[in-house]
């Protein structure tokens, strides 16, 4: 079998992102809230939580609603500095993931000068093909983040990506249950979830592998043999 083209998830999936970063992400779009609402602090974090339950993204409810520009909420929320100096991952996932065959993209739901910065930060800059951010996550006009299905059919269009040639290596379970539904092969990455204010996947849920995934993983140098799974 050829050597399949990898689509890996940024946060979570390629780095410890719970610790260093969503806790000052949630922050600093609770901050952009009160900013740019006018709102105060406990009730910008509400409307933050409520709209990211509701559409996945509190940006989506943001757009909807209120006409925030998104490029300029992503600048904004996103810049946080210092960043690099809290960013790791473990030295054999990094080697293994630079030998690993096969074409190499990322698809992440965050900006795309974001991205590059973790890439560099982490020494894969290199490894990658390209990064697919949610600047490029439009649908006729409108802002379609994962898990969205047309989304991800719009983008493999894009980059001319067989979906059945395609393997989304992902921490979110919701992102994998829609790529499977597209027919790529999917990969759960569990190491980080355990610390995760981000999503349910913690505790029992971790114990189990819903029809949807086709391997999971808890250390990128896994991918090999997770692939022999597939």
């Amino acid at each position: 079998m050829s050597a399949p083209i990898w689509l890996f998830d940024l946060d979570n999936t390629l780095h410890d992102a719970s610790g260093a970063v969503f806790g000052r992400l949630n922050q600093s779009m609770t901050d952009y809230i009160v900013q740019h609402l006018g709102l105060a602090h406990e009730d910008a974090n509400q409307l933050r939580l409520h709209y990211w339950r509701r559409y996945g993204a509190t940006l989506l409810g943001l757009e909807k609603h209120h006409g925030v520009r998104a490029a300029h909420f992503l600048a904004q929320t996103h810049a946080l500095p210092g960043l690099e100096a809290h960013l790791h991952m473990p030295a054999r996932d990094r080697a293994a993931l630079k030998r690993l065959p096969g074409r190499k993209f990322v698809l992440t739901n965050a900006p795309a000068a974001y991205a590059k910065r973790v890439l560099t930060a982490l020494d894969l800059a290199g490894c990658f093909e390209a990064i697919i951010s949610i600047e490029g996550m439009r649908v006729f006009g409108d802002l379609r983040p994962k898990p969205d299905a047309r989304m991800l059919r719009v983008v493999l269009a894009r980059h001319k990506l067989p979906a059945h040639h395609c393997v989304l290596v992902e921490d979110t379970l919701a992102n994998l249950k829609t790529a499977r539904a597209a027919r790529l092969r999917t990969v759960w990455m569990q190491h980080y979830l355990k610390d995760n204010p981000h999503g349910p996947e913690v505790g029992a849920h971790l114990h189990r592998r819903p029809s949807w995934v086709c391997a999971r993983i808890r250390q990128l140098r896994a991918l090999d043999a997770a692939f022999a799974q597939t």
